[in-house]
């Protein structure tokens, strides 16, 4: 008999990650661009901040609801922010980050690209939610994206994959399963662990040099499992628990790039690190 609870379990896990990640969107995406002062191209980096803050967002994201919490925290804390939609499917709004992921990377580059020339800055700092910390990777590595970003942020990011709680196992017991999700979801195919993509993006080594990595996992993540597979490995990485910051934090996958404020903390010390102040349960009311 097939585990059904270990396969529901991760499917709930994806369609509360969806229904997070997309609500309000329609409202949000139909103004064009968020009330609360980010993708202001008017926006010059102070000396305290000389570099722009780019926002990635994560799989069935887009550039308003997955940055509803940070975005803000960011710009309060003097940053220039800025955030795009990438990954789109034909017919599908919304949900994005659902295209391949080396496509996905391109529409990155092009993106700093616009940034960098807006506000003068010679660099930009990445910060990414799941498959939003993994694919500026490929762009890094790629795409040259080594010379014009400083510092990587992923908050849970998909670094080398997921097996969905090991419901990814059981895709060869249900023929063409695999090929249905990679013709009509690519991006969900390319984070399967083990895929070719991933296979690629991780030869050779994790990191690329001149850029500062930071992973931010929590061992609660329903959707990036086993969270410890986000870790990178190499130079200028720091690899980080939520739980060891606050022992009592319990956000899971979705909660950590959408709500939580001691993530928050932690995001903006790996942006400043000259500043950073430690982090710990009480970075939640500051």
């Amino acid at each position: 008999m097939l585990p059904w609870k270990r396969v529901l379990r991760p499917l709930a896990a994806l369609l509360l990650t969806a229904a997070a990640v997309t609500v309000p969107a329609t409202t949000a995406q139909a103004t064009g661009a968020p009330s609360s002062g980010w993708n202001d191209y008017s926006c010059k980096p102070s000396a305290a901040h000389p570099r722009p803050v780019v926002l990635v967002h994560g799989t069935l994201g887009n550039s308003v609801d997955n940055w509803l919490g940070l975005a803000p925290y960011l710009k309060v804390g003097g940053y220039c922010v800025f955030s795009l939609d990438y990954g789109q499917l034909d017919g599908v709004p919304f949900f994005h980050g659902l295209g391949p992921v080396e496509k996905s990377a391109g529409q990155l580059k092009v993106f700093v690209d616009k940034v960098l020339a807006a506000t003068g800055a010679a660099e930009t700092d990445v910060v990414g939610h799941s498959q939003g910390g993994m694919m500026p990777r490929y762009y890094l590595k790629f795409l040259g994206g080594a010379a014009k970003v400083n510092a990587l942020v992923g908050i849970a990011p998909s670094n080398h994959g997921t097996d969905l709680n090991g419901f990814t196992h059981l895709l060869p017991y249900f023929p063409g399963a695999a090929d249905l999700l990679s013709k009509n979801t690519p991006a969900l195919a390319d984070q399967v662990t083990g895929s070719a993509f991933l296979a690629k993006l991780n030869a050779g080594g994790d990191t690329v040099p001149g850029v500062r990595y930071t992973v931010i996992a929590t061992r609660y993540d329903e959707v990036v499992t086993p969270w410890r597979s986000q870790y990178l490995t190499g130079p200028d990485v720091r690899n980080v628990l939520l739980q060891d910051l606050c022992p009592v934090d319990l956000s899971e996958h979705v909660a950590v790039g959408l709500l939580d404020r001691v993530a928050f903390h932690e995001v903006a010390n790996a942006l400043d690190p000259a500043r950073a102040r430690p982090t710990t349960c009480a970075s939640a009311f500051e």
